[in-house]
């Protein structure tokens, strides 16, 4: 059972940005862990030297946990914590042979799905978007003349907001659909599952009006128990919908924060969900909240360093503990302001250097500016890409004081993206 010695399976993909803080939290809760990665061979280049670590087809999930039950029967798993969407699958099934507490696999595929995630929103009555699913194969014609506009088009499984893209005719429709196609054809050579077609399809729905927030909350046997509520204070309105600011505490009236806290907890029973991590997207409409995504993980990128809990907690202690069936003292976040700027990339381009980093850093409520993407590399904004530059992290007493710290902060970056050399026969 949970809380007995054992190790802690760690899910992570070779290019996820989350282990090191996951492997920090463990070790400072003094918890064994096995990494488990798509790509072991590469393993130390990435994370570092790792004591254990299971090779994991992430292509073929019941595979994968296969292969993870074999291993835990020679030295006994404890707990299993997914970093992305394809992981909180894999995660499930494992755990659930295992004996483990945990999602419903089914859940877990439902909420990496979009389609699948609205259609069971929806038979719940949970608010979404209005929503219907194109085969690829159709082409932009026909439904572009059938659509309401402004729309919204986007992939079913691809993340950080890869290939989300507004229309407001049909000419504008076509250009997104076919650019969402090029995306997904690029992306099918990329290690995550193809079995329920989903590079196959896209999803056109309504576009929402209003401002926008995350929650992070954490699933005890089915309770919702809410750990953050971010506001973001740029306005996503398209025609791409790169994330920037998250600052938290919402600064939202009470009452609609606790709506967001029960139409999240809705949508999390209406999916299945009930144990672990909840990373939720809303939009606050004219008529109240209406979900935009339910992921069975945390909140992606290096963003929860941004969060702080009772005796100084990170969001990943919390989650260690919660896996491994430890106790936690407090779920209750710090009480100064606090937040991240997810460095938006500008132009497509080599990237030779961001000056201006000490600057940055000296702006009063700065904590931290983390660069991610390596230097001599290409990088791609949005809709194509699916990375960010690195995070820029504040505190403050006040939600208004964090988020001029991050503007400031962003404002004395200045990026070196040239053009890459043309190649010569």
């Amino acid at each position: 059972m949970a809380g007995e010695p054992g190790e802690l399976l760690l899910l992570v993909p070779t290019r996820s940005y989350r282990a090191e803080d996951f492997l920090q939290a463990a070790g400072r809760l003094g918890v064994p862990v096995v990494l488990g990665s798509d790509r072991c061979h590469r393993i130390e280049e990435t994370f570092g030297p790792v004591e254990r670590f299971l090779s994991l087809d992430y292509r073929h999930p019941e595979k994968a946990a296969t292969r993870i039950e074999e291993a835990a029967r020679d030295r006994p798993i404890r707990g299993v914590v997914p970093g992305d969407d394809t992981t909180a699958v894999i995660a499930a099934l494992a755990a659930e042979r295992l004996g483990l507490p945990h999602n419903p696999p089914v859940a877990a595929r439902r909420a990496a799905n979009k389609l699948a995630m609205r259609e069971a929103l929806r038979a719940a009555g949970v608010p979404v978007p209005a929503f219907r699913a194109i085969e690829l194969s159709t082409g932009p014609e026909v439904p572009a003349s059938e659509v309401a506009y402004p729309c919204v088009l986007k992939p079913l499984s691809l993340s950080a907001s890869r290939g989300v893209i507004r229309a407001d005719d049909p000419d504008s429709f076509a250009i997104a659909f076919r650019r969402i196609e090029a995306i997904l054809r690029d992306a099918r050579g990329e290690r995550k599952p193809k079995e329920d077609g989903a590079d196959r399809l896209i999803l056109v729905e309504s576009f929402v009006r209003g401002a926008e927030v995350a929650l992070e909350g954490l699933l005890v046997a089915g309770h919702l128990e809410v750990l953050a509520l971010f506001d973001k204070p740029d306005p996503l309105d398209g025609p791409f919908f790169e994330e920037t600011l998250y600052v938290t505490p919402s600064r939202h009236p009470p009452g609609l924060q606790e709506d967001v806290r029960a139409v999240t907890a809705r949508a999390t029973a209406a999916l299945g969900l009930s144990e672990g991590p909840v990373h939720a997207e809303l939009r606050l409409g004219p008529s109240g909240p209406v979900v935009l995504e339910v992921a069975a993980r945390t909140i992606g990128g290096l963003c929860a360093r941004a969060l702080r809990f009772g005796a100084g907690l990170s969001l990943e202690e919390i989650v260690v503990a919660h896996a491994m069936g430890l106790p936690v003292r407090s779920l209750k976040r710090e009480a100064r302001a606090s937040g991240v700027m997810m460095l938006p990339i500008p132009a497509r381009g080599i990237l030779h250097g961001v000056a201006g980093v000490e600057s940055a850093r000296s702006v009063p409520g700065v904590e931290d500016v983390v660069l991610t993407a390596p230097q001599g590399r290409e990088v791609v904004p949005l809709p194509e890409g699916d990375a960010y530059l690195g995070f820029l992290f504040a505190r403050g007493d006040r939600p208004e004081q964090v988020e001029a710290a991050l503007r400031e902060g962003h404002r004395r970056l200045a990026l070196d993206i040239r053009a890459p050399l043309p190649v010569t026969p």
